[in-house]
This record gives C-alpha cells, sequence and structure tokens, in this order.
C-alpha cells in the first residue's frame, strides 16, 4: 500500500519477486550451510592440554595464550573445574577426557554415568559456557601394555554415555570418542593394515558404534617414537622432507612415517567395513629434550612439516584430499610429574615451555605467524639455588638423588640439554629444581650447608637453570580435581554395591 491506495502487481512482477526471493534465500543458506561445515572442508589444528606440572600457570592464562595464537580446539585429559571455568565464553571447542581408572564405574551402571555427565560435562555447557564437542573415553585403553585391563570395558561405558547425553539433551551435539594408540593396528605395508587381532571384535563394534553416531576415529600417531624404539628406522623417513628410504606399497610410495601409519589404520578400518569413517589425530609432536633425536631442531622441523602437510589439504595415499585432516599437537607445555618410563623425553613435548614460553619459531598456520608468549606470568623473584664454590660437593649423592625425585632432573641425563655442564653444574642443576619446586624457600637450599642463593643466572647456553611460577589457583584446583574424582569413584562403588 502506497499513499492509501493498494495496486495490483503484473504477473511479471511476482515471478521476479519470487525469483528474488528464492535468490535471497539460496545465498543465506549457502552462506549458513558453509560456515557451519567449514571445519568439515579444511584441516584445522588443536593442542593438547595437559597438567602433569609442578610449575602450572593459571588457567586463564593458559586460555588467553590459546585466543592470542588463535588456536581454537583444545584437548584435555579430564575434567578439571578450573580449567572448564577458563575455557568459558572462550568459543574454543573442547574435547574432554574421561581417565582409564573412571571406566568400571560407568560400564557398570546408567546411574553411573549419569552422574558423571551431570557433575562434568551439562553443568559446563549452555550459552557463553564451554562449547565441548568430545568426549574422550579413557586414553589408548587398548594399550598393549595394559594387558586387556580397559578392554572390555570401553563399549559399555560408550553406551551408558551416550544414553546419558541424550537425557540431557546433547546427544546429538557432543560426540563420545576413544583415543588408541597405533599400537592397535600392524602391518608390514600401510594396504595391509589390520587391526590387532585380540582387538577385532571390540574395534568392530566400536567403529560401529562411532559411526552410527557421528563420531570420528580418534588415533595418536608418534614417528618420534618409531625411530627411537629402533636404530633401524630411518631417520629422514620419520620428518616431511622426503626420505632416501621410501616405503613402495604397489603403486603408492610413502616418504614419511606419518602418512605410512594413518593410512595402516585407513587399510585396518576398510577392512572391517568402515572406510569413510573420518580420522583424528589426537596426539601428534616431538618433544625437545631428553633423548638424542629430541631437541629443539628436531622438533621445530618435524612439527613445521607435519602442519604444512596437514594444512595442504593433500590428505594421503589411501586417503588423498577430502576428508581433511584434523590433529591436536601433543603437547601444550611441558609436563615435569609425567611418568618417564617410556623415556626421559616424555616431560618435554611441549610446543611451550612450563611457563608459556615458545621453545622454537613454529608457525601453526592459523594466520597469527611464530608462536606468541604467555602474557602476565607470574614469576617467583630471579633467584637461583646452587653448589656453594667454598664447598666439597663429593658428598652430595644423597641430596641429588633427594632433589632429583621431587623435581625433574631428566636434562641431565643422557641425550638432555644440561647433559654436558659438569659435575658442579649438575649439582646445581639439581638443587634449584628442589628449591624453585619448594617456592624458594630458603630451608630448601641447605643441603647441609652445601647449597646457596644467588642472583646471578647460572644457566649455561641451551641448559637453561628455571625461575618458578608463583602461587595461584592451579594447584589447588588440581587437588580439588583430584578429590572430586576420589569421591566420584567412591559414590560409584556404593551405588553398584547397593544395585547388587
Amino acid at each position: 500500500m502506497r499513499n492509501g491506495r493498494s495496486r495490483s502487481c503484473s504477473k511479471a512482477e511476482v515471478i521476479n519477486t519470487r525469483r528474488n526471493t528464492y535468490f535471497t534465500f539460496t545465498l543465506v543458506f549457502l552462506f549458513l550451510f558453509f560456515s557451519d561445515f567449514s571445519g568439515m572442508v579444511e584441516s584445522s589444528v588443536g593442542v593438547n592440554w595437559g597438567t602433569l606440572s609442578t610449575h602450572r600457570i593459571a588457567p586463564h592464562l593458559v586460555v588467553d595464550l590459546l585466543k592470542v595464537n588463535k588456536i581454537q580446539k583444545v584437548k584435555l585429559f579430564d575434567t578439571d573445574p578450573t580449567s572448564l571455568r577458563a575455557l568459558m565464553g572462550s568459543g574454543i571447542q573442547v574435547m574432554v577426557g574421561i581417565p582409564n581408572e573412571l571406566l568400571a564405574a560407568l560400564a557398570s551402571s546408567v546411574v553411573n554415568s549419569d552422574l558423571w555427565i551431570k557433575r562434568s560435562v551439562s553443568m559446563f555447557v549452555g550459552k557463553g559456557k564451554v562449547d565441548i564437542r568430545y568426549i574422550a573415553v579413557g586414553n589408548e585403553p587398548f594399550l598393549k601394555s595394559y594387558q586387556t585391563r580397559f578392554q572390555s570395558l570401553v563399549v559399555p561405558a560408550m553406551l551408558n554415555l551416550q544414553q546419558s547425553l541424550s537425557k540431557v539433551n546433547l546427544g546429538s551435539y557432543i560426540k563420545l570418542v576413544v583415543p588408541c594408540n597405533a599400537d592397535a593396528y600392524e602391518s608390514t605395508l600401510p594396504s595391509q593394515g589390520t587391526f590387532r587381532p585380540d582387538l577385532t571384535e571390540i574395534m568392530t563394534q566400536l567403529v560401529s558404534f562411532l559411526n552410527s553416531n557421528g563420531s570420528p576415529f580418534v588415533v595418536n600417531i608418534y614417528p618420534f617414537l618409531s625411530l627411537y624404539q629402533s636404530s633401524d628406522f630411518p631417520q629422514d623417513y620419520a620428518f616431511f622432507d622426503g626420505s632416501s628410504h621410501p616405503v613402495v606399497d604397489g603403486g603408492n610410495i610413502y616418504y614419511n612415517a606419518f602418512d605410512g601409519n594413518y593410512d595402516t589404520l585407513v587399510a585396518a578400518l576398510n577392512k572391517i567395513g568402515y572406510n569413510q569413517i573420518p580420522i583424528v589425530v589426537g596426539e601428534v609432536g616431538w618433544p625437545t629434550d631428553g633423548a638424542f633425536p629430541a631437541n629443539l631442531t628436531a622438533a621445530m622441523n618435524f612439527n613445521q612439516g607435519l602442519l604444512k602437510h596437514v594444512l595442504s589439504n593433500k590428505g594421503t595415499p589411501l586417503r588423498p584430499g577430502i576428508p581433511p585432516m584434523d590433529v591436536y599437537l601433543f603437547a601444550l607445555f611441558d609436563e615435569m610429574q609425567k611418568s618417564i618410563l617410556p623415556g626421559n623425553f616424555e616431560r618435554h613435548w611441549g610446543i611451550f615451555s612450563f611457563d608459556g614460553q615458545a621453545k622454537y619459531d613454529l608457525n601453526l598456520g592459523l594466520g597469527n605467524g611464530k608462536l606468541k608468549n604467555a602474557r602476565d606470568v607470574n614469576y617467583m623473584p630471579s633467584r637461583w639455588c646452587v653448589a656453594h664454590p667454598a664447598k666439597d660437593i663429593s658428598h652430595a649423592v644423597n641430596h641429588i638423588k633427594m632433589a632429583c625425585d621431587a623435581a625433574d632432573c631428566t636434562t641431565l641425563l643422557n641425550g638432555g640439554s644440561c647433559n654436558s655442564i659438569g659435575d658442579k653444574g649438575n649439582v646445581s642443576y639439581a638443587f634449584n629444581s628442589y628449591y624453585q619446586l619448594n617456592k624458594q624457600s630458603s630451608e630448601s637450599c641447605d643441603f647441609d650447608g652445601l647449597g646457596m642463593i644467588t642472583f646471578l643466572d647460572p644457566s649455561v647456553d641451551d641448559c637453561r637453570f628455571l625461575v618458578g611460577i608463583g602461587d595461584d589457583s592451579s594447584s589447588s584446583s588440581s587437588s580439588k580435581s583430584i578429590l572430586a574424582h576420589f569421591w566420584f569413584v567412591i559414590m560409584c562403588a556404593y551405588i553398584v554395591f547397593r544395585i547388587l
């Protein structure tokens, strides 16, 4: 209506209006489609955020570090409430983890899984809260070294958890996954890949569940370990610059171990009838210390080569191009409380040191250039504990053992960056590690008079004598998280007892 009078439309005008409306609707639909599913078109990069460290920067500073480096995906190994609260409103997509020790309780009863989902997931999810996309059910539960301890628990736990997610209307949004070590499958050539005989039936059940719920298969791939564990493994095959020892598999040629390992999994999945299921690499990386193949140069070359390879979207010989390859780098930080049973390098996987300082000039390919350091880290004063220069250190053996049993001294061992600083340097490093662990208390630098506090940095070349991080809420939150898991297990045991 115009000027108070109505006017009839011609047939041509009606057709044009409909065309314009249809065209507009189409544009809006395409925009929304490609906005919502852009992550499915291109590969993406996330990081693993582990917290097994004696020196932890506050979780809100970690989230700031992720954001300043434009990292939009993070994988956790638990549901630490302080970490999750720090991630609220960040827009970062999160994978939370369930420790293997909780699988028995979750597999035994839906009541237990309801309780876990309520306590660890649903209370953190919602508008402006944490964008939890995945729940990792266990961490490498099929590992050979576990000797079937967790094998029979995984699928029942997932079935219960799926029911619990559906009850709170999260069943279609949050996907359940199981991070698997590459030892779950085997082969001499990628195209001949199969799951281990003891896992074939379980893997068929698991992958069927993943496929029916739209979940990816998550695998951890470590070419470093292949090189570290075998003297016959060609060193250049572990990297992405081409190899003088390529693997020829029919018409396919593999120039790096990552592609060969990935395609071995592809072949194993094909053999049980799931050749299209998406694959996410949950862990991949290279350590910087603690072993001869572990150093800054090698880590830089591997990770930069990996990112260039993944973000090219070229795929692998058995999966060229689309579907994309999503990877989570291992790891964000060094973790000085990790077990060193696999090797001393276990505490040195971080692309950042424990205090959020970039170890090398890595470009994540996220449009942000080289890594940016953590901001506003609260350090303790710049002082160190060293061996007293006027004292005889020949009697310091027991003190060194005590210090290194409590703190981390792995850089002093073979292949470590501090391995060549001499006897006095070794004593000083051990003393300082213990001193910083104990928040620079003067008593922790006594060592029967063999220690001395100095304000001169004793670091030598690449051997860094650390200064600890000041008090914050991270250590107390970790204790609360552990206590919460303890009470959860006790409660589950009580519920199972009542049911039986």
